[in-house]
């Protein structure tokens, strides 16, 4: 009887004379065809022996159709970040200005100056395309750019403290995303960790303590993701540079996230600078390019020029190095904050991260009937107030006042309805709380878009 079933199953060149499977071979190649339909005739195979009963011809070609249209699908997509967190790190972080995408493409499409010095007619530094604009809108002597911010980090210690201690407070030791820890780093770069202070309260005295024959630099961490408040202490930034030059040691502080303009001027929260660490005393600055800054992702590292001059000899640094596309969008990006005036306008982080209450809740109310015809019956959808969060360590206890889209369904479970806004052609990202689904709609820009691919559509 099994032997019957197997013998029923259609041969591969049969199926690839179905008509239906000519555009499939013009726009995948007969190769994947090929090997696609193989693969599904193996598994069709193994349901016939486990008693299933044979698929007709036709069947078969439907089902190859939607494996190769699976195939076909790009694993990295666009979506809407309607989760209420502006740099989701899950989700890209900081979005590009249209000009630093061009200027990105640009370079990857047709050949580039990376390490060309055009006036001199030789090899040159592709660090050289950022220096001077770091420097500029930093005051620093020196920068260069390397991977991400962690890689500033571990460049930085390896390059001035290998073997060597490097004093941290307590409260400074953090966990960032993908659970990588501080001390984890240290310990990478070939250092040994001199844990100083207590979680809540670390003094100057604490550091002094802790400085020995084996010391090498003082680090400061600026805390993502948490506050400690209440009972606390820490010394100030120009206390520890003034502690670590009077020893001979170096004040390396990491930011983070880092901006490079005082958000204040727009009723944001106030973030740490590199300018003001560099003002404090800090000998090295390490901070992201693609949070606060609105830029692709970098590790930046601005400070003195000897300094810089050992972390751009190190071997790390070409392991660290940044390609030529991320250089072309980051420098696209630092032209922007020229002009900063403008830059609300013309950097998407800040112009989402400025976005009035007012603007997203008739955004909310435009696009709530489209929403309920989605959903359908028994479906609530309403435009409640909610609260945004800038994201990935940055400003982590602030929060934007915002409006959202809120479904409340009486037929499906919010798990169910998320899912299916995922499965849109353009999914959807949301938020499930309290027994609801939240758009929070701070970063959707997209309106019409968003609306289109919800008609002819139901949950």
């Amino acid at each position: 009887m099994v032997a019957m079933r197997l013998a029923a199953i259609p041969s591969v060149d049969r199926i690839l004379q179905d008509p239906r499977l000519e555009p499939a071979i013009a726009r995948h190649g007969r190769s994947l065809v090929v090997a696609e339909l193989r693969l599904l005739l193996d598994e069709h195979r193994g349901a016939l022996k486990s008693g299933a009963a044979p698929a007709p011809a036709a069947e078969l070609v439907a089902a190859l159709l939607a494996r190769l249209q699976v195939c076909a699908r790009p694993s990295l997509r666009r979506v809407y970040n309607l989760t209420g967190t502006v740099l989701h790190t899950n989700l890209g972080r900081a979005l590009l200005p249209a000009e630093a995408a061009q200027a990105a493409a640009l370079v990857l499409v047709e050949p580039a100056n990376l390490e060309y010095d055009l006036e001199r007619g030789e090899r040159g530094e592709r660090d050289a395309h950022l220096e001077a604009l770091l420097c500029r809108l930093t005051g620093a002597e020196a920068a260069i750019a390397v991977n991400n911010n962690a890689g500033a980090v571990l460049l930085a210690l390896h390059a001035l403290a290998h073997g060597r201690e490097v004093p941290v407070s307590r409260g400074e030791l953090v966990e960032i995303g993908g659970s990588f820890r501080i001390p984890d780093i240290v310990e990478a770069a070939g250092c040994r960790l001199r844990e100083v202070g207590t979680t809540n309260r670390t003094h100057l005295r604490d550091y002094e303590k802790a400085i020995g024959p084996q010391t090498a630099a003082i680090l400061k961490v600026h805390a993502s993701n948490y506050a400690v408040v209440g009972f606390t202490a820490a010394p100030a930034e120009a206390e520890l540079a003034a502690l670590a030059h009077a020893r001979g040691l170096a004040f390396v502080n990491d930011l983070g996230s880092g901006s490079l303009v005082d958000l204040t001027r727009w009723g944001l929260p106030a973030e740490p600078t590199p300018m003001g660490s560099l003002a404090a005393g800090a000998d090295l600055v390490t901070f992201s390019g693609d949070k606060l800054l609105g830029g692709p992702q970098a590790g930046l590292i601005v400070g003195k020029r000897a300094l810089v001059d050992k972390l751009r000899g190190n071997p790390l640094k070409r392991a660290l190095r940044l390609d030529k596309a991320r250089i072309g969008a980051l420098e696209s990006v630092l032209r922007l904050y020229l002009d900063p005036e403008r830059l609300p306008e013309r950097l998407p982080t800040l112009r989402l991260l400025t976005r009035t209450v007012a603007d997203i809740s008739a955004l909310a109310e435009r696009l709530r009937p489209a929403l309920h015809r989605f959903c359908g019956a028994q479906t609530e959808v309403s435009v409640q107030p909610c609260v945004s969060q800038v994201g990935s360590g940055s400003l982590p206890v602030d929060r934007l006042p915002s409006a959202a889209l809120r479904i409340a369904s009486a037929r499906l479970k919010p798990a169910a309805i998320a899912q299916a806004l995922r499965a849109l052609p353009i999914p959807v990202i949301s938020r499930v709380h309290e027994d609801a689904v939240w758009l929070d709609l701070r970063c959707l820009e997209d309106e019409a878009g968003f609306a289109a691919q919800l008609q002819g559509q139901s949950l």
